[in-house]
């Protein structure tokens, strides 16, 4: 008996385990990262969330963070378990509650699973305790801050990381005593403590992890007021005049973007405070958390030598994360397949922002540079991809993002505003706006609302512009016959998917002197007659600014405009007329020596300084990409004198930066080398360019990556030379990667595959770029296979730009057939399970790298 008693007592134990474990059990379909079922169930079941959250940082960065997760919650159905995301060992997860009862830590693929039987329907609190990952936050020895998107907040936390769950926040935040932080809610109040100082945040409205976000560390908080609106900055910057330079233009700036959205909206801010946090090195531009934005501080604080173009650029970019505030912030989309509404609209609206702060600029002009030539980057390659694109996981949202998102999505959404009107698509992003406040939408969403107001077929659109690949063939021939010119216009898909791309151009067809514009709506084919009188001398078809695809034109005609360019009147058509040129060339149908006599003979002629940035950029992949090795030592000296006479014709500051800035890149004869050496010890100084310290720096890396003679004491001198900790420190950090043993320069690239050394992710990316310099490449290119290898793993551990950046880095100093052809098999070999996106990021990288061969060795 009572042995049968044993039996007995060990079948009710084994039948309890096995209930605890069934009860357990994770939902059907569980893998790690957050997948779209797992999403759906949790969306459709959870409701009214909040999150409280204690952080204790420690002042020593290797020290784990202490933190308590309180999540309060409505739940729908509780038959079934509920997975938190949780992307860390077990370990790291102390102890944990769900309504009162005890549950024994686990982590099952990156989920803690609260079990049916700890669940209630209705009202549940679950609570943990935990030491916070160290991935998302981004510590340095004085200061860190998290960043969470795209789902990152469960590489720190246990939540729900999904968009479409919303959440009120509560933040406490124990810090060392001379820290100070910021968050999404306003600091309601302090605690002091023995090591530590307690701020207690207010709760948040509604808003999904990716935008959950702190910064705390040694920081100094400036203030200012716009409007009867209070406005702080925290950040690191030691220069007072620096930072008394940028300040007011920074402020300005945020005041004119938020009064301009609430104009156009018709919504006012609709978060309570405004603070920005400018971090030395940030990922990013800027990351828009609602009442705690991020920029990188390079990107806010200029040196007194910052071209136009980088004084549009913070101004869009302020503009961009300001717009966000509205698209992104307040309505979020459900899924990151929708990622890119919110950034097509940031940069859509930024655009018409900008504007008023700088009347003198040429914005339709600016909108082609800014978006054209990056989206044109991806969108002719094989590595092109749809604007909108489905997603199994969360945890490949990274690789979503990219030039198809923030530039050819502005670019589509300006062909949606033409064909509907400025006014009804205004007042359908109100009714969007207005009906989705703090909730989430769709693209189908906004197509409804949208679709109403127009008797155009935007399903059809959508389809051709923002959910398939690639970009239209658009061909354009000249046929001059006796009676009248015949201008035919057509579009196919290179693709040969019979798609149609409907699309408004502005034709500009010359007649002598005689310029005249005709407006074509394009669908399948158009065309032009031209009275005989005045012969046609030229034809373009991307005239204003409009009109995206791979423009085709006849030789005769593609030479004219090769030969009219300098000679064109409106800067806009010259820029139009300068991506077209640009675009043939890497198409074959121009040789790089005819591109570079065009680039010769425009640039002195050039008087509007956007064409002169965008002319002097392509002259510098003209002669690192486009131009052989043996042939750069016979192009350098005139090159080099054609730019020398720029920087002293340069009659702004702005554009003697952006003339010394491509004479630094390309130089390599011992004349200038020697004559840039004397400006970088300060024995020359140009007239009318201040040198910043960055400035200083870049020189010295340039300098050493050309091996002049005492590049090693130059290195050690610059060393020494800045006042401000965070540059000197980056300086220290990229310095292997110029140095002059090939040993040295290897061991700091095997460095690299440590994930700890990835963490200053724009420090790694500008030694990479010196790595790979085309100065370098014949010793730097058995590294490639290597550093290709690491772009899965950087996608994993790395911020959402990362792995492009860092195949672009890899990438660009190669122009040989031998590499190209290496880098091809690379990626045809890689494994049948290897991430499609990821493979179109390894092609769009490579492209410029495959055409340098074809086009130099054909």
């Amino acid at each position: 008996m009572r042995r049968l008693g044993l039996i007995l007592i060990t079948l009710l134990v084994a039948a309890g385990v096995a209930f605890w474990i069934y009860s357990r059990r994770a939902p059907d379909g569980q893998v790690p990262g957050i997948a779209l079922a797992l999403a759906e169930d949790r969306a459709a079941r959870v409701g009214d969330l909040q999150y409280d959250v204690t952080l204790t940082v420690p002042a020593k960065r290797d020290e784990p963070i202490a933190a308590h997760m309180r999540a309060q919650f409505q739940l729908k159905d509780r038959t079934k378990p509920l997975a938190f995301d949780f992307a860390q060992p077990v370990e790291r997860l102390l102890a944990m509650h769900a309504n009162g009862n005890i549950i024994p830590p686990a982590v099952d693929n990156q989920h803690i699973v609260i079990p049916a039987s700890a669940l209630a329907d209705g009202p549940n609190i679950v609570e943990f305790e935990f030491q916070a990952g160290d991935a998302p936050l981004n510590r340095s020895d004085d200061f860190l801050y998290a960043l969470f998107v795209p789902a990152r907040a469960s590489l720190a936390m246990p939540v729900f990381d999904q968009p479409d769950l919303k959440a009120k926040w509560r933040l406490i935040l124990n810090i060392p005593k001379d820290w100070t932080a910021v968050s999404n809610g306003k600091q309601a109040g302090h605690t002091d403590m023995p090591a530590h100082t307690g701020l207690v945040f207010d709760q948040t409205p509604p808003i999904p992890t990716y935008l959950f976000s702190f910064a705390a560390g040694k920081f100094s908080i400036d203030t200012d007021q716009r409007a009867g609106r209070t406005f702080r900055m925290l950040h690191r910057e030691t220069d007072a005049a620096k930072l008394a330079r940028n300040r007011q233009a920074i402020y300005d700036l945020h005041a004119q973007a938020l009064s301009f959205l609430e104009s156009y909206t018709g919504i006012p801010y609709p978060f309570e405070k405004f603070d920005f946090v400018a971090i030395p090195s940030f990922q990013f531009g800027g990351m828009e958390h609602p009442g705690s934005v991020f920029y990188n501080a390079s990107s806010l604080f200029l040196d007194e030598s910052a071209t136009q173009n980088q004084m549009l650029g913070r101004a869009s970019l302020i503009a961009h994360e300001t717009s966000h505030m509205w698209f992104g912030d307040l309505v979020t989309m459900r899924w990151f397949n929708d990622v890119w509404m919110k950034e097509v609209f940031a940069n859509f609206m930024a655009a018409k922002i900008v504007n008023p702060s700088f009347p003198n600029v040429n914005h339709e002009l600016r909108f082609l540079y800014q978006h054209y030539p990056a989206a044109y980057d991806v969108d002719r390659t094989d590595g092109a991809n749809p604007i909108r694109q489905d997603l199994a996981n969360l945890n490949e949202a990274g690789s979503l993002y990219g030039a198809i998102i923030y530039q050819k999505a502005p670019i589509v959404m300006r062909q949606l505003e033409l064909l509907m009107g400025a006014d009804k698509f205004r007042d359908g992003l109100r009714e969007y706006l207005g009906a989705h406040k703090f909730a989430n939408a769709t693209w189908p969403d906004l197509i409804r609302v949208l679709d109403a107001r127009t008797d155009a077929d935007l399903k059809a659109w959508s389809r051709a512009w923002v959910e398939d690949r690639g970009r239209p063939r658009i061909t354009v021939d000249v046929d001059r016959g006796p009676d009248v010119t015949r201008i035919s216009i057509s579009q196919d898909d290179p693709m040969g998917r019979s798609l149609v791309w409907p699309e408004k151009l502005a034709v500009a067809i010359a007649q002598g002197d005689r310029v005249e514009i005709k407006d074509v709506d394009l669908d399948r084919a158009g065309i032009i007659n031209v009275p005989a009188g005045r012969p046609v001398s030229w034809v373009l078809p991307t005239a204003r600014g409009l009109g995206y695809g791979d423009f085709v034109l006849d030789s005769a005609n593609l030479e004219a405009v090769a030969t009219a360019l300098p000679k064109m009147t409106e800067a806009l058509m010259r820029g139009s007329a300068l991506v077209t040129l640009w675009e043939s060339m890497l198409d074959g149908r121009l040789a790089p020596d005819r591109m570079r006599a065009v680039l010769t003979a425009a640039l002195p002629a050039e008087s509007d300084e956007l064409n002169i940035s965008q002319m002097l950029e392509y002259t510098r992949a003209l002669f690192w990409r486009y131009t052989a090795a043996d042939d750069r030592r016979d192009v350098a000296p005139a090159l080099e004198a054609l730019l020398k006479s720029g920087l002293d014709r340069a009659k702004t500051t702005s554009q003697k930066a952006a003339w010394f800035g491509t004479l630094r890149s390309v130089s390599t004869t011992v004349d200038t080398l020697a004559w840039l050496e004397k400006v970088w010890s300060r024995d020359v100084k140009i007239a009318g360019l201040p040198m910043s310290e960055t400035d200083e720096a870049d020189l010295a890396l340039d300098l050493a990556v050309r091996d002049v003679a005492n590049a090693g004491a130059i290195l050690d001198q610059q060393y020494a030379r800045p006042t401000n900790a965070d540059r000197k420190a980056r300086f220290a950090f990229v310095r292997p990667a110029v140095s002059s043993d090939a040993a040295t320069r290897e061991a700091f690239f095997q460095s690299l595959k440590d994930v700890k050394n990835r963490r200053r992710e724009s420090w790694v990316l500008d030694a990479a770029r010196y790595l790979h310099h085309p100065l370098r490449s014949a010793a730097s290119k058995k590294l490639v296979r290597d550093a290709l290898a690491l772009v899965r793993e950087i996608q994993q551990t790395g911020d959402i730009f990362f792995p492009k950046r860092w195949a672009d880095a890899t990438l660009s100093g190669y122009q040989s057939p031998q590499t190209a052809s290496e880098v091809r098999q690379f990626i045809e070999a890689l494994p049948a399970d290897y991430p499609l996106r990821l493979k179109w990021v390894l092609l769009s990288s490579a492209d410029p790298l495959f055409r340098a061969a074809r086009i130099l060795h054909q």
